[in-house]
């Protein structure tokens, strides 16, 4: 899965109840600025 499918998954299953948390910027296992650079090469654009 892509790093920005995971991302509205999981705000999903918060909205939801889950009670899960979004991890902060730089937390360990959050998604680093590397990544999001790698993951926004391949990302489909939105349509408007």
């Amino acid at each position: 899965m892509s790093l920005y499918r995971n991302i509205q998954k999981k705000r999903a299953r918060i909205k939801a109840g889950s009670g899960e948390k979004m991890r902060r910027k730089g937390a360990k296992g959050a998604p680093t600025k590397k990544q999001f650079a790698r993951a926004k090469k391949t990302a489909k654009k939105k349509r408007a």
